[in-house]
């Protein structure tokens, strides 16, 4: 009963089906409106008790993902999972496009078919069920659930504040609450707060439970056209020049695709230490706005990208991902491809020495044998 409650509830948010579902799914999303307010006594399992603790959430911190740009990512998707569930339960409605359902149907339905919503893991239910949330801003984390009528108490948690939060929190999950995590967009603890508590929580025991959900970086990963077998996230560079150049060399040198979160502001920098790390011709991808209206995925080299962006300011977070070093780690390098490298880091004020050091760990090449071209080549 609660479940069929909680999609009747969640259909009372008049979201629109979406045009590009097939044919029967829209169908059956469309069927599901149509359920009854109050269901009979006999449509639901068990006692009063056991119904009411449904919405029971057991102890423990929920690390909940929210949306990184498209509200649907909550709210309409999982419509229609329920949608399309509670359709191909109806006996007589498999492989059928109905566009009326009778009583007896809804009997059927309301009195032969198990709950359709999962009792655990779900983020809104999460959300609704849990004692407090913790946000990275609660101003906008408010606006989020204010859109899904959730009430639950919110409670600031960022990275100026979270150590000073840490063991009140502690403290509450050990009494037995049921504390959810939110950032505000993403997943949290990735590139965003959380990371540390669910370290803390996971050394004192206490159940740590991801409820999975948006990822600017998966989703940008997946739809990028770069090897996806292995990846680095780097998620935001650092701050001062010299800790950013050295991340871009270590990134520079890995032979998997590398994954960057860039703020708009900060792209143009990005692309000139990119390129100066990676090099012209290694192919990238910069993807912004992703999951929204204006979504954008931009295809070419670093040289490339910085004549494309040198006089445009895109808005809205970026993911930028590097193709891996071509050159694999069990390949001989030829002497012209050595020869090649050190002319390009010494070119970026690299010293000899450094420049070598620099090579052999990129490459299968014994330093000696880098070093020795390198006096052949530069002289001493």
């Amino acid at each position: 009963m609660a479940s069929l409650l909680r999609l009747q509830a969640l259909f009372s948010l008049k979201l629109a089906t979406p045009r590009r579902l097939p044919s029967h799914l829209r169908c059956a999303a469309a069927v599901a409106s149509p359920l009854p307010r109050r269901l009979p006594a006999a449509a639901s399992n068990g006692s009063p008790e056991q119904r009411a603790s449904e919405t029971d959430l057991e102890s423990g911190l929920y690390l909940v993902a929210t949306p990184i740009g498209n509200l649907e990512d909550i709210t309409l998707r999982y419509i229609i999972y329920l949608a399309v569930t509670w359709y191909l339960s109806v006996p007589g409605l498999w492989g059928c496009c109905p566009t009326v359902i009778t009583q007896q149907q809804q009997q059927q339905t309301t009195t032969t078919t198990k709950p359709l919503v999962p009792k655990k893991l779900r983020a809104l239910r999460v959300l609704k069920c849990a004692h407090v949330i913790l946000s990275e801003d609660t101003r906008h984390s408010g606006k989020l659930l204010q859109h899904y009528n959730i009430k639950t108490p919110l409670l600031s948690f960022h990275k100026f504040n979270e150590r000073e939060r840490e063991p009140i929190i502690l403290k509450r999950l050990h009494e037995g609450e049921a504390i959810a995590v939110i950032s505000d967009a993403g997943t949290p603890g990735i590139s965003d707060p959380g990371m540390e508590l669910a370290r803390l929580c996971a050394t004192e025991k206490i159940p740590v439970i991801p409820i999975p959900g948006p990822s600017a970086a998966i989703a940008a990963l997946s739809a990028s056209g770069l090897p996806t077998e292995e990846f680095t996230f780097v998620g935001f560079l650092p701050k001062h020049g010299r800790s950013r150049k050295a991340r871009l060399e270590v990134s520079a040198r890995e032979a998997v695709t590398q994954i960057f979160y860039v703020p708009p502001h900060g792209i143009h920098q990005f692309l000139l230490d990119a390129a100066s790390s990676f090099g012209d011709s290694r192919s990238c991808v910069i993807a912004r706005e992703i999951t929204k209206l204006h979504e954008e995925f931009w295809r070419g080299t670093l040289g490339e990208a910085n004549e494309a962006f040198a006089t445009w300011q895109p808005k809205g977070e970026i993911t930028i991902l590097i193709d891996g070093n071509s050159i694999s780690i069990d390949e001989t390098p030829s002497d012209d491809f050595l020869e090649q490298e050190l002319r390009e880091l010494m070119a970026k004020g690299h010293a000899l020495s450094t420049a070598v050091k620099l090579v052999a760990e990129a490459t299968s090449a014994k330093k000696k044998d880098v070093y020795a071209l390198a006096l052949r080549v530069f002289g001493k």
